[in-house]
């Protein structure tokens, strides 16, 4: 009889230091995760599938993932692409965006923390890393396959909110023309109806008035 296994979460790890990616690779192995670790940004990109040089090979579709990747853990001082740049190169992607991404550094500067996190980085841990840090990863997997299936949900039931706005907006305008004419309308025949009618363009006359007329003609 098999038995159920509990679901393996794929970790991309990128390290330009052999010891320090042997460490991580490690620690996220102990946590029970799948592993893969690249000593580069750019071997990264291409594990995801992300054409990096557009100019070598224009006609070659922008994305195409290779491996299926649940978080991306990457080093931030790099030779060739930081980890700043990898993690601005993920985040504009359309089919990498939403993989979370940490950050790692041994250098505890502000400013570089700051504007990792506002490009979009899930977390930013200082090295060494511990067996401690590797908890704060699950919960941002979590965060990342939630977005993920309300995107597939969102495109297998035909949702689209631009779309929904768009009908919206559209019904109520034609609503409101509905209304509109109606009120013209309404205004047209009310307008017939007090200053157009027979009885207004002509004023009746009475026998009073019509006698006196004849007694100026006699005199």
């Amino acid at each position: 009889m098999a038995v159920a296994t509990e679901t393996q979460f794929h970790v991309l790890a990128v390290d330009d230091s052999i010891i320090d990616r042997k460490l991580i690779e490690r620690l996220l192995r102990t946590s029970s995760f799948q592993v893969t670790a690249v000593e580069s940004g750019s071997k990264a990109l291409e594990l995801l599938g992300l054409c990096q040089d557009l100019k070598t090979s224009p006609s070659a579709p922008r994305y195409q993932n290779e491996i299926d990747v649940n978080l991306v853990i990457t080093d931030y001082s790099m030779p060739g692409m930081t980890g700043y740049d990898l993690l601005r190169k993920i985040k504009e992607s359309s089919a990498l965006k939403d993989i979370p991404v940490v950050i790692m550094s041994s250098e505890n500067v502000p400013s570089r923390i700051n504007r990792c996190l506002e490009e979009g980085a899930e977390e930013f841990l200082l090295k060494p890393v511990k067996q401690s840090d590797m908890n704060k990863l699950m919960p941002r997997i979590l965060k990342g396959k939630s977005k993920e299936n309300q995107l597939e949900n969102n495109t297998n039931n035909g949702f689209c909110k631009s779309c929904s706005t768009v009908t919206s907006e559209n019904t109520i305008d034609k609503m409101k023309s509905s209304t509109n004419s109606t009120n013209i309308s309404g205004n047209k025949r009310k307008a017939m109806d007090e200053g157009f009618s027979p009885e207004r363009r002509k004023p009746r006359l009475s026998s009073s008035n019509i006698s006196s007329n004849w007694q100026c003609c006699d005199i």
